[in-house]
This record gives structure tokens, sequence and C-alpha cells, in this order.
């Protein structure tokens, strides 16, 4: 086989690719969970369609031919893909993305290798471009896992079809299902400690138990005011462990008190001065304290984009992403 032909099918393959590439991107834009991360993937689609054509291009050059049954096939396979995905965990359909992604840049250093041979400047150029395209989106897509483990809000959700579809309401349920076994486990240790004590937690895992039966409830000015009780007398009691559990449950549920987080007078502070303050942080778990307790009142988007940049940056550190 000559190395001209052996270009044309890797054209060919990466065209394919780069389709499935371009529906996987608008498919997240719409799982976007802020309109960073939308822009982002908006930008995404755009490039991954330029490259086609800069593709379909040098294909048309070398005397190839298109596939154009192979793509439909792709975007149909990245429909299915996605919506499978996003009924499970966010890490899972990332990973996914970050595999195709590799594939993509794999294939383009064997294809500049293959007209560095040929002595082909045109496949070259192309090659070096797309290169350095798909190891740009393998460092964004590792920032945001890093992003992920180290505790942030996922970058992407499910959309309320692929909730339905896929039973993603089991997510919607997590935080009251784990604030129910922390406050059942606290329970059971502290049933012997008085009567006060059991009368808090029959209170709070009451309150837990309720909010099972609508996710809606989860919000609730009762359920906060509940848990922030139960971790008071849990540590009051001494049982450290227990209140850390709470405190976990309060953090994810968005539920502390501004004055529980690292940002002092936090809710008098306008979008500049807290944009200000967050640029500050240097611990993950503070960012992360300040990103859902924004989300749950406020839900200002200029500083929910701050906080989630300097948590990538962090993120960025961690994975080693430069």
């Amino acid at each position: 086989m000559s190395t001209k032909t052996d270009m044309i099918a890797q054209l060919r393959a990466m065209l394919q690719l780069t389709q499935a590439e371009i529906q996987v991107a608008r498919i997240r834009v719409a799982q976007a969970r802020t309109e960073a991360v939308r822009k982002e993937l908006t930008e995404n689609a755009r490039n991954a369609e330029r490259r086609t054509e800069e593709i379909t291009r040098e294909l048309q050059r070398l005397g190839g031919v298109a596939d154009v049954v192979s793509p439909l096939v792709g975007r149909v396979g990245a429909v299915v893909k996605s919506t499978v995905e996003q009924a499970g965990p966010v890490d899972d359909a990332l990973l996914g993305d970050l595999t195709l992604e590799h594939q993509l840049r794999d294939r383009a250093v064997y294809l500049r290798s293959l007209a560095e041979s040929a002595k082909d400047t045109g496949v070259r150029s192309l090659a070096d471009r797309l290169e350095k395209a798909h190891s740009a989106t393998i460092a964004w897509l590792t920032t945001v896992l890093a992003e992920h483990a180290l505790g942030g809000p996922p970058a992407i959700q499910p959309t309320p079809v692929q909730m339905v579809i896929g039973g993603a309401s089991r997510a919607v349920r997590l935080p009251v299902d784990f604030a129910r076994e922390q406050v059942s486990r606290w329970a059971a240790r502290l049933q012997q400690r008085g009567d006060q004590v059991r009368a808090v937690v029959t209170d709070t895992a009451g309150r837990a138990a309720r909010l099972g039966e609508d996710a809606r409830d989860v919000v609730t000015t009762g359920r906060d005011a509940a848990l922030n009780r139960a971790e008071q007398v849990s540590r009051r009691e001494g049982n450290t462990a227990a209140a850390d559990a709470l405190h976990e449950a309060r953090t994810r549920l968005g539920a502390l008190q501004a004055s529980e987080l690292p940002i002092r007078d936090y809710d008098g502070l306008g979008v500049n001065d807290a944009v200000s303050k967050i640029k500050q942080l240097d611990e993950v778990e503070d960012l992360n304290k300040v990103i859902v307790y924004e989300e749950a009142n406020k839900n200002r988007s200029g500083v929910v984009s701050a906080a989630q940049t300097r948590h990538a940056a962090l993120a960025q550190e961690v994975a080693g992403v430069r």
C-alpha cells in the first residue's frame, strides 16, 4: 500500500471521528452546567466543523472521496453514546470524550509521519494543526476531570430528557440519601445519650425521610436548620465523625450559613468584591463551599464562573496541565 493511500485512509478515518466529535460537543453544550463551560463547548464544536472542512479539502486534493455514510453513522452513534453515558457517572462520560480526543491526536501524529515520508507539506501542515487542537482539548478535559476528582461541581449534567431516559433521577435524590444515611448512622451512635439528643435525632431523621419522597424538598429551610442543629449537638457530645459527616452533607446541599464560608461577610459583597476574594482562595474545599452556596442562594453567574475558573487553576496544578 502506498503512502498516499495510507494518508487517504487516515484522513477518511479522522473525518468520521471528527464528525462524531462535533455531535458530542453539540450535545455537551446542552449539558453545560455554567455559561463558561457552554461557551467552551460551543467553540469546540465550531472548531471541529472547521477541521472537518480542512480534512475534506486535503482528502479531495489527494484524489480521495469523502465517506458520506460513515460520518452519518458516527453522528448517530455519538447521540446514542452521549445519551447512555449521561445516565451514568459524569466522569465516565468525560473519560469517553477524552478517549475520542486521544485517538484523534494519535492519528494526527501518525498522519504527520506519513506526510513527512511523502514530502506532502499540505497534509503535514494540517496534521500539525490537528495535533495542536486535540492536545488543547485533551488538556481541557483533563482539567475538568481533575476538578471533578477534587470534589468540584461537574462541568456537565444530564438534560431533563436524559434524566428520564437514563433513570438519572437517582442523582437528584443522592444528596437526600446521603443526608439520611449519615443521620441514621449518627442516630444509632447517640441513641443512648439523653432525651434532648434523641429528640433532635428523631426530628432530623424524620425530616430526611420526608425529603426522600420529593426531591424538591431538598432545599427547604427546615432541612437546613435540622441538619445544622444535628451537627451542633453532635460536636457538643464529642462525636466528631458524625459532626463532620453532617457538615459534609450540608456543604453538598448548599446548606451552610454565610458565616461558615471562607470569605468574611460574604452575603454583603457585590459581584466584583466577591470575585476578588475568590481569586485569593487556595483551598479546593473552600472553593467548593463558595460555589455550592452561591448556586443555592444568589446564583450570580459572574461569581460562579470566577470560582470555577479558580477551581480549574488548582485542578490543573494537580493534574500537571500547563
